[in-house]
């Protein structure tokens, strides 16, 4: 009898194992073939094995908790990487220094299909951006028609992504994808995504980390009303952005900073905006994430910012972009006269139809 379970239990073992099977572009016998990690920001190998016969193997049990590893291959600062989900089964790798691939497992298989239909759609707004370039000499109605058509393109990958999530939400296919990409996606679409997650993965630091930023920026979303916040202006005054708000029709929050090298590029669009508009009811309160007083004044006086400013000088630290889930700038939030958040992140061309949609 304990015969027969321990051989029940070995067979059970192996059943669970993962095989990868792969071969390399390029490389010779002897040549180092690695098995990482990637932990805060960095490669940190698990396994190793060497080329022989122009092939390699690892062997192993999958951990419940990992979602994914990378096969690679490093020399002369050029690596080879493949990312390869570690479930049971067999797992073919063909690594290569450009579009290596990987297949013969559930998640590995949906994940590369996943690539492909990328780089195919890369190619497409690739194509589209060209039509853009300054050699074409469009008309204003043509250019903003190429415009919509960029952007539908994008609206068009994001619904892509999103669908590919959910369907694999039960794995770490999905567990993953909503990891890379879900930044593009909504607070509204990703939380319920995360809640049908396996309960496995809710303990992975990265799925752990997402949940509490999309759960702030839920607070703060658009159709949701404003959180208040007091902060100072460059004379050292402390204002609320309420202060301002019940003043204008809409008023623009515009978080950005004087080191910011995008945010300075667009702030000429930025003051002939509040030109044409201030005298429809737009309002504009910058947020500085400064960290020195004299450089936000510097800024503020060498880009001809003529609208209320605050910051409390802390940086990414800055309380108002921690409350509103600021991660990038320039970011810019939209508000109605009755506290209402009408649009995030509205930038360039979208920012100046939007408020023309509005105040025409």
């Amino acid at each position: 009898m304990a015969m027969a379970c321990l051989m029940a239990f070995v067979s059970c073992q192996e059943q669970n194992r993962y095989t990868i099977k792969g071969t390399a572009e390029g490389l010779a016998d002897g040549d180092t073939i690695y098995l990482q990690d990637w932990v805060d920001n960095h490669f940190i190998k698990v396994d190793s094995t060497v080329l022989k016969g122009g092939s390699f193997e690892f062997t192993g049990t999958p951990d419940s908790t990992t979602l994914v590893r990378y096969v690679a291959h490093v020399k002369d600062n050029v690596r080879m990487l493949a990312l390869v989900f570690m479930e049971k089964g067999t797992i073919n790798v063909e690594l290569k220094q450009q579009g290596s691939k990987v297949s013969g497992t559930l998640c590995n298989d949906e994940y590369q299909l996943l690539t492909e239909r990328l780089d195919s759609v890369k190619q497409v707004m690739r194509e589209v951006a060209e039509k853009m370039s300054p050699d074409k000499k469009l008309t204003e109605q043509q250019r903003s028609e190429v415009e919509a058509e960029f952007e539908q393109k994008g609206k068009d990958v994001v619904g892509m992504l999103l669908a590919t999530t959910e369907k694999n939400i039960g794995n770490a296919m999905g567990a993953q994808s909503l990891l890379t990409f879900g930044m593009s996606f909504t607070p509204e679409q990703v939380l319920p995504l995360i809640e049908k997650m396996p309960a496995a993965y809710l303990s992975n630091e990265e799925i752990v980390a997402m949940k509490e930023y999309f759960q702030t920026l839920e607070k703060t979303w658009e159709g949701k009303k404003y959180v208040d916040f007091t902060l100072s202006t460059p004379d050292g005054k402390d204002v609320k952005l309420s202060d301002y708000v019940s003043k204008n029709k809409y008023t623009l929050i515009d978080f950005w900073a004087s080191w910011c090298g995008p945010c300075r590029a667009e702030m000429p669009s930025v003051v002939e905006l509040y030109k044409q508009y201030k005298s429809k009811g737009l309002g504009i309160v910058g947020v500085s994430l400064d960290n020195n007083l004299d450089s936000w004044k510097k800024g503020i006086a060498d880009l001809g910012i003529t609208w209320p400013q605050m910051s409390d000088l802390k940086g990414w630290q800055n309380e108002a972009a921690q409350l509103y889930g600021i991660r990038s700038i320039p970011h810019t939030i939209l508000i109605s006269q009755d506290g209402t958040i009408v649009k995030r992140d509205l930038r360039g061309n979208k920012l100046l139809r939007e408020i023309a949609n509005l105040l025409n």
